[in-house]
């Protein structure tokens, strides 16, 4: 099957290409386009306005995934043009949602969505190495170690998602008064910790501003 037909018989095209590489790829799919299908943008920092210039006016979308979704466990945002109907909406979501969470939002969302969804895994990264790194001055295997972060770190995440509960809530039931957990709470607090994240997430959103 030629690329034409591909195109032709697909009803969702992915277009997962980097940035400048979907601006030069636009042109040469533009008269392959049928005005049913749905076309999909995983390219960070090209706009759907963009993308229309390149295709014309078509039902496009842009999403913005992470990493994770390689594990099903992903979260994705969606955001789309005015062509999009509300079951294309539905097949978009639906597909995004085979592997891990999706939601639509505006586009002019997009960019805190990469500062706190598509570039924080390696923010968590860092922080279960962290934790390792503390548990193993005191002499715990760094093998046991990481399995004690990973899983804290998942059952945390797993409490927000799951009971609804403010994390400040859910972090305060923790904190017994006078106990290990608010004192380390409140030395992560003397440090910068809280800010320290906020400002990596505004970092994150002013490079992909660039």
């Amino acid at each position: 099957m030629d690329e034409k037909a591909l195109f032709v018989a697909a009803e969702v095209i992915i277009l997962a290409v980097q940035p400048k590489i979907l601006l030069q790829v636009l042109p040469t799919i533009r008269d392959y386009i049928q005005d049913n299908q749905v076309l999909v943008s995983v390219a960070a920092g090209v706009s759907l306005e963009e993308i229309e210039a390149g295709i014309g006016k078509h039902k496009i979308a842009r999403a913005m995934p992470n990493t994770p979704v390689t594990i099903g466990e992903g979260m994705s945002s969606i955001s789309v043009n005015h062509q999009f109907t509300d079951e294309d909406r539905q097949t978009v979501v639906q597909i995004f949602e085979s592997f891990g969470r999706a939601k639509i939002l505006p586009e002019q969302q997009i960019d805190a969505v990469i500062g706190v969804s598509g570039s924080s895994p390696a923010y968590v990264y860092l922080f279960i190495e962290a934790l390792v790194d503390g548990a193993v001055a005191e002499g715990m295997s760094r093998k046991d170690a990481y399995e004690f972060a990973a899983q804290a770190v998942l059952g945390a995440a797993k409490m927000v998602l799951e009971t609804g509960k403010h994390p400040a809530e859910l972090k305060d039931a923790v904190c017994s008064p006078g106990g290990t957990t608010i004192a380390a709470v409140a030395s992560l607090e003397k440090d910068g910790f809280r800010a320290a994240v906020m400002n990596a997430v505004q970092a994150a959103i002013q490079k992909n501003r660039e």
